[in-house]
Formats: C-alpha cells, structure tokens, sequence
C-alpha cells in the first residue's frame, strides 16, 4: 500500500510543449547538479530518500524512445534507484539494471538499438519488390482510405505523411519476412528444418517467430551475477509477465529472485506478434505481461510499499488524440494505442484512498492509546491491535511524491510503427526521448 504526499499529489504531465510546468513538492528543493535523487521529504511520515522509479511500456522497436529517455537521466547524474518494464520495456529495464559496463550503462543500452539495426533487412535495396509485387500492394491499400481523407491537407504534408507510411509498411514487411537475426528469428528459415521437430506440421505451431536470439545478443550487455538479490545491480529491476494457464500476473523482481535469460524472454513473449511461451519454472508457461498491463506502476508499489516514490512514466502509445478515427486503418490503429496505453490512473486514486485509511487507522490508535482507560481493555485484544498498529507503521507508508510522463510523439500514424528496426527510425527515437527528457528534468531542477 502506498499513499500520496499530502502536499505533492499533482499529476505532471511532460508534453513537448511544457505547457505546464513540473511541480514538486513544498518544502524540498533541488540542484541541478544533484538532479532529483538525494532530495528529501518534509511532509513524509518515513525518513528514508525518496526512490526514482523509470516505468518503461513495451511497444516492439518503439523501446528505442525509452533508451533516449535514459539516456537524458544518465547525463543529469540522475539515480534511478527502480526500474520497471514489461516486454521491451522489461529488455531496456534488464540492461540498464543489470548493464557490464557499470559506469556507463547507458552507452551500452544505445548500442543493443544500434545493433539491432544492424540486422535490418532494407527491403529498398533488395528485391522483395519484384518477388512480392501482391504483397506489398495489398499492405499499401490498406491506407488508400487513410491518405485520401487528408485532401484537405497541404500536398507537400500528405507527401510527407505518405513516404512516412510507405517506409514503416516497408520495414514492416522486412520485421514479417526476415525477422532480425538479433533479436528474432521466422520458423520458416532453413535453419530451423533439422532441429525444429515441427518443421514440416506447421498445422501445429502455435508461434512463428522463434525470439530465443535476443537471448544471445544480450549475454553481451548484462551481467547476470547482478540480477540477483545480493547482486547489487546498477538500480533494482522489477519485470512482468502472465501465466498463460490461469491469466495470472507474474512478477519478476531481482531483489527477490535470480533475473535470467528465460525471464527476459517470458517478459516480451508477446502472443500477438507471434512469439512463443516460455517456461520459467516448471509448470509455470509465461507470455508477455502487456497482455495484463503494458505500464506495471501496481506491481512497483506492491513490490516496495515502504519507500517514497517520484515516477517517471515512459508512454509509448499516446493516451489522447485529437480526432476520431476515420477510416478501418484508424480504428486498428487507434485500437492499439487505447490497449496498450497507460492505465495507471486508478492505481493512483485507490493509493489516495488508501491514504485516508492509512491515517484513520493512524488517529484511532491514538485515540484508543491517549484517552482510554487500558485496564479495562482486553490485554489479549490490545496487544493485537497494537501488532497489527506496528505492521501497518513499517510495512506501509509511502508516498507518491509526483508522477512525470514523457511521451512519445506521434505527429504521422502507422500501425506498424513498432515494428520498424530501420535505422533512421531507432537513431530519431532515441533523440526525441533524450531530448523530451532533458526538457522535463530541466525544468524540474528550475523549481
């Protein structure tokens, strides 16, 4: 259980147009030099530091905004003492906690991306075109609608937002067709005839794409002796995932657990793009957790109920749009950004309710300690609500100091956004999420 501060219960939102400045809470302040991580809070009941936590969305290719985000927090000299993810959220969160390269983690993080594009297949220079002539312009009258609608709209913009979605369509056929050798692989390919013992009863699979290599790719990255609890890793990494037998969530967590491979794996084995279970423990079959919840806020503040919280939420699917969806293509698309978008609202709500009841349980006890004649109380009963008083002070607690977003742009619609690998693609994500969040902590470190 976690309750918000008293004084600091605002939510912030960090838009690109900063049309509001971050508020922190009364009573603390902050240098730049010392970014966020040794303030202090005044009006908490607890006097321990207040903890940073970075929430990364899954979201496919789009995790590259979230390596930008890091990134900005890595040149502040900022502490993130959590990080949290899910599916690519949880592989970014995996390396930035459990990074070889201690001092630098973030620097490896961009190279991981930087290698992944490495492994893109630009169907513009081979000649997927003339193989698969049908197939590219099937994919490409599914925005026929999409693009006339914008007639009203200047020729050089409809241009530009054209070329935009030939180009994702394009890297999406690439992703379909190829897979990357990095990070995942087609069950078709060759290589897989004389090992894959259902090579050939494809009426059997229940996957098409095998992700075991990003396995491999990360042996390279992170050092798994720190994922552990007495690993001391770079920052406390907490991933998701659901059993796919009984739909329950499953939580993994480093200061409680080994992280591996196979968590990793389980943590962005997302059913709908094809990937297969994995097994985690025996009996124990896992998929992605964004099938649940694709921003795993509940599962911090159940893991770490003690401690003050500042959360910086990364959004990689916008929560608002300005029009309705106008054509099949919009719908889909619209569709995938309300599944996935955050829904930590309510989380944060029921944390005020909680609040409430934290301090009413709080103000009975002192009443029932300051006023009451105690020798006509049941010893037996009192000593029960007295332990129960004390596991409520030190197993609960904290406060929510504030919740920062930093949100992806979305200034051209493509539903294969998250599947484009392309270079250009990954390096512009990664900018626009260091960027958004310099902004953010710049001003933040103004108040």
């Amino acid at each position: 259980m976690i309750r918000l501060a008293k004084h600091g219960n605002k939510t912030i939102r960090a838009m690109k147009d900063m049309t509001s400045s971050p508020r922190v809470d009364e009573g603390r302040t902050y240098s730049k030099k010392d970014g966020l991580q040794n303030a202090k809070s005044s009006s908490s009941s607890n006097s321990n530091a207040i903890e940073n936590v970075l929430i990364l969305q899954g979201g496919g290719s789009l995790g590259a905004f979230g390596c930008g985000v890091f990134k900005a927090f890595a040149e502040k000299n900022m502490k993130i003492d959590i990080v949290a993810g899910t599916s690519i959220g949880g592989v970014n969160a995996a390396i930035i906690a459990g990074s070889k390269n201690e001092g630098r983690p973030e620097q490896l993080l961009e190279e991981f991306w930087l290698e992944l594009t490495d492994s893109f297949v630009d169907l513009e220079n081979t000649h997927i075109r003339s193989i698969s002539p049908q197939l590219e312009q099937m994919i490409s009258n599914y925005y026929f609608y999409y693009t006339s609608s914008l007639g009203e709209k200047k020729n050089e913009s409809l241009r530009k937002m054209k070329e935009y979605r030939d180009k994702s369509i394009m890297s999406f056929l690439s992703s379909a067709i190829f897979g990357n050798s990095k990070m995942f692989k087609p069950r078709w390919a060759l290589e897989y005839s004389l090992t894959d013992p259902e090579y050939f009863q494809p009426s059997k699979w229940t996957y098409l794409y095998d992700h075991s290599p990003l396995a491999k790719t990360l042996e390279k990255y992170i050092d798994y002796d720190k994922l552990k609890p007495s690993g001391n890793p770079n920052s406390r990494l907490i991933m998701t995932a659901v059993n796919v037998l009984t739909s329950e969530p499953l939580t993994f967590d480093s200061s409680r657990q080994q992280i591996s491979p196979k968590h990793i794996l389980a943590t962005c084995a997302y059913s709908s793009y094809n990937f297969p279970w994995v097994e985690v423990e025996k009996g124990v079959y896992a998929w992605d957790g964004s099938l649940l919840s694709n921003t795993p806020l509940r599962e911090v503040i159940e893991a770490s109920p003690v401690n003050d919280k500042r959360i910086f939420l990364v959004e990689n699917y916008p929560k608002k749009i300005d029009h309705l969806p106008e054509n099949l293509a919009e719908v889909h698309h619209r569709t995938r950004d309300i599944i996935f978008c955050d829904k930590t609202l309510s989380t944060v709500q029921m944390s005020k309710v909680i609040t409430r009841y934290l301090r009413y349980i709080d103000e009975l006890y002192q009443l029932v300690e300051n006023n009451i004649d105690l020798t006509k109380v049941d010893k037996t009963q009192l000593e029960k609500i007295r332990r129960k008083y004390k596991k409520y002070k030190q197993d609960t607690g904290a406060e929510i100091k504030g919740v920062y977003y930093i949100s992806r742009d979305e200034p051209v619609h493509s539903i294969y956004e998250n599947a484009d690998f392309s270079p250009k693609a990954i390096k512009d994500s990664i900018k626009e999420g260091e960027q958004k969040t310099i902004r953010m902590l710049d001003e933040i470190a103004k108040k």
